[in-house]
């Protein structure tokens, strides 16, 4: 299986991605982009500096400028590239992923990411063609930006009342940047696993798996704190925990957050990905936002909100965009802005949330099929009846219940997104579809 996947590289150290394979990146991608200078940055995991180094080298034997910043989160290295105006960006990191993987997330001029629709493709292919003479030695410096990053995060914080937040970070890259953040947020912090440790002893830094919160939830009651959050690996995705200790989805905390931001740019374009609850682009629109709905996937929702100029985005893995971000997802922004929200509310966030509950989703749920193709094109027609979208998978709408359908990008699985105006209808829906997706599989 390649480890050029859908929105970055990835897979198993060594034995799909080593020093030699990041070194042929490095020089693949100084010819892709036609890039003078790069920024890189990497995380906390045992074979992150060596991977570093590798590309480095790479890069700079291409004649590439290259500035290492050292340990960061995939968010600082996204800013680096925009602040410094470098041509691209690099971050070596595998995300939520055990650490026995590692990746790297590309970047163009701008925070621009690379996908496999717009570049990993053609990296790879002159990754695995013969290398031919460097082009020249480019120069590497170090710089710092770290400071500069908190600098431009607090830029957005506002002052109230002192709030009690537990705060996981998995013993991922979030830990770079809590104790700072806490502490000039006002904010009496509450460390869950704050040290860098790339082995990732407690738990996987994924937030989106609720096992994976458990601890969080807990420590949130045992404290009586005001709100849990828990960042992934990489620190560009979070995920909120009410004052009770219950989960907040994604898509419900887009509400949240998009109907705040409303009141200070009124009209302004929001995206949420179709597999969000039907009460975000109510509450969009009831804000008076405009409600767009996007496709799954950092790169495609970054680059339609360029197009469209829009004001935030949010996403259902707990990816949170903003244009005032320079459209960078970033969990440390998100929290800052919750916490905006909370002084200036006054209300608990269980309370804030309850009007948003008004629907019943299944979650995501996996199946293994023989022919993604035939039991979409059955689905299809057997829904047919209904407003059918082919935006991302097969997405099938009813007056009082809707679902959507998606491929994985590596897997023969189908995801399955399911919402009813009821428990018992989202419940029978929900046995019907995955009879359907299973029953159906040749």
């Amino acid at each position: 299986m390649s480890i050029f996947k859908a929105y970055d590289i990835r897979g198993l150290v060594p034995e799909e991605l080593d020093e030699e394979k990041s070194y042929r990146i490095g020089r693949a991608l100084a010819v892709f982009l036609e890039a003078e200078r790069v920024v890189v940055g990497h995380d906390m995991r045992g074979s992150s500096e060596a991977l570093r180094s590798a590309l480095v080298k790479g890069l700079t034997e291409n004649g590439c400028d290259v500035t290492k910043i050292g340990l960061s989160t995939t968010s600082m290295s996204y800013f680096a590239g925009v602040a410094g105006g470098y041509d691209g960006s690099v971050m070596i990191t595998a995300s939520h992923n055990p650490g026995h993987y590692n990746g790297l997330k590309i970047c163009r001029e701008m925070a621009i990411p690379v996908s496999g629709v717009t570049g990993l493709a053609e990296i790879e292919k002159l990754v695995e063609s013969p290398l031919p003479g460097g082009s020249g030695r480019g120069r590497v410096e170090e710089r710092d930006y770290r400071e500069p990053y908190l600098r431009q995060l607090l830029s957005f914080a506002g002052k109230g009342r002192k709030l009690k937040v537990v705060m996981d970070c998995g013993n991922g890259m979030g830990g770079l940047l809590a104790a700072d953040v806490a502490e000039r947020l006002d904010l009496e912090a509450i460390p869950m696993y704050w040290e860098l440790d790339g082995s990732f002893p407690h738990h996987e830094a994924n937030p989106l798996v609720p096992e994976n919160t458990a601890d969080l939830q807990q420590r949130v009651r045992e404290t009586g704190a005001d709100l849990g959050v828990a960042f992934d690996g990489d620190a560009d995705r979070v995920m909120f925990v009410d004052e009770t200790g219950e989960r907040i989805s994604a898509d419900l905390m887009t509400a949240l957050i998009a109907s705040d931001l409303l009141k200070g740019c009124p009209g302004a374009k929001i995206l949420y990905d179709l597999r969000s609850s039907r009460v975000v682009p109510e509450v969009i629109r009831a804000s008076g936002g405009e409600a767009i709905c996007s496709r799954v996937g950092h790169a495609f929702i970054k680059s339609q909100m360029r197009q469209v100029n829009s004001a935030f985005a949010g996403e259902l893995s707990g990816h949170y965009y903003f244009r005032a971000n320079h459209f960078i997802d970033c969990g440390f922004f998100a929290l800052i802005q919750v916490v905006n929200l909370l002084r200036t509310k006054g209300k608990p966030v269980s309370e804030l949330m309850l009007p948003l509950r008004k629907y019943f989703s299944t979650g995501e749920i996996n199946s293994k099929v023989s022919s993604v193709s035939v039991v979409l094109a059955r689905l299809e027609a057997r829904y047919s009846g209904a407003a059918i979208s082919h935006l991302d998978g097969l997405s099938v709408e009813y007056d009082d219940w809707w679902f959507n359908v998606r491929p994985s990008n590596t897997e023969p699985l189908l995801r399955l997104n399911l919402e009813a105006a009821s428990l018992e209808e989202m419940e029978r829906r929900r046995d019907e579809l995955l009879a359907a997706i299973r029953g159906v599989d040749p």
